[in-house]
């Protein structure tokens, strides 16, 4: 919990180190806000300055996505932290979903990146379109979060049926899609209609290998059409909390597993490897502290020790 005492050495305390030598202010205040006792309010005021006029958010919150441009992944992002703080509500949160509105497609869904970025930097695993479709990738986490903070906003009612409809027809996925259908189920406020889902979906990601059960036979699982070398998700990147439907998916030693693999992959320098497609060397840097404190905060929900250590 938040004022955690570190040992030298430990794993908290190495993240401690990594984190004041690379990360953004945001991200420091958000790992004082989780693991040093810090205020929300340092954590809110830090993601201040990604806010647009238009009540979206850009200016690269998400590293993927350069420039001061709006878009679906830099609100998803905002979402999640506010919902951290538990500030997911308020005046700030319907200017958010009026700018959802403006962003979706016709079928009231997000597409992962609008044409305006077109003069920006992004990620070349994002594709620029003129005319780009729904997507459940950024669609879900938003809806999913926006529904646990009981959120009512008359943009969600399409967005939900949209989530809804792709979830429950997926019938060839990926891992970063099922992580946001995820997002999605664990808000989602039908809890019957959800765990169904669930129960079909994790099928889905057994039977066609998309998560890596055993960390020692990773050549094993296929990387998806698309994906870095390497780049492959793991039991503990779909259940990233204990109360996640995604937890059912996996027996208690594949997720003991996976959680030993995570705290394993804690680097020399105190944080974790990011295995996306390194494109940019501001993007990179930029993303190690979020999967650094992503990896802490998974580890913490599930009784894992952060503050002992032997030390190197």
């Amino acid at each position: 919990m938040p004022g955690d005492e570190a040992s030298p050495g430990s794993p908290l305390a190495r993240a401690e180190r990594f984190v004041w030598l690379t990360a953004r202010v945001l991200e420091q205040r958000r790992f004082a806000y989780h693991f040093l006792g810090g205020g929300a309010d340092p954590v809110d005021a830090a993601l201040g300055p990604y806010l647009n006029p238009d009540g979206g958010y850009g200016h690269a919150l998400d590293p993927d996505l350069r420039g001061p441009v709006s878009q679906p992944l830099h609100s998803a992002y905002a979402l999640r932290v506010l919902d951290s703080l538990g500030r997911c509500a308020g005046q700030r949160v319907e200017r958010l979903c009026r700018h959802l509105t403006q962003a979706s497609t016709p079928d009231g869904a997000l597409p992962v990146l609008r044409p305006a970025a077109r003069d920006y930097p992004g990620a070349p695993y994002h594709p620029l379109l003129d005319d780009p479709p729904s997507e459940l990738l950024t669609t879900g986490p938003v809806v999913g979060v926006l529904h646990r903070n009981r959120v009512w906003h008359a943009w969600l009612f399409r967005a939900t049926d949209y989530c809804w409809e792709r979830v429950e027809t997926l019938r060839r996925s990926h891992p970063y899609e099922i992580q946001a259908a995820v997002d999605f189920l664990d808000g989602a406020p039908d809890r019957s209609r959800a765990l169904a889902a669930a129960d079909r979906l994790g099928r889905l990601v057994r039977e066609d290998r998309l998560v890596v059960l055993d960390p020692g036979e990773q050549d094993a699982y296929p990387v998806a059409p698309g994906y870095a070398p390497g780049e492959r998700l793991f039991p503990h990147d779909l259940a990233r909390r204990p109360e996640s439907l995604a937890r059912g998916w996996f027996t208690d030693e594949e997720l003991a597993r996976s959680l030993d693999f995570l705290a394993a992959e804690q680097q020399e320098d105190g944080g974790w490897p990011v295995r996306r497609r390194a494109w940019a060397p501001g993007s990179s840097l930029e993303r190690r502290p979020i999967a650094a404190i992503e990896a802490l905060l998974t580890l913490r929900a599930y009784g894992r020790p952060l503050t002992t250590g032997r030390g190197r």
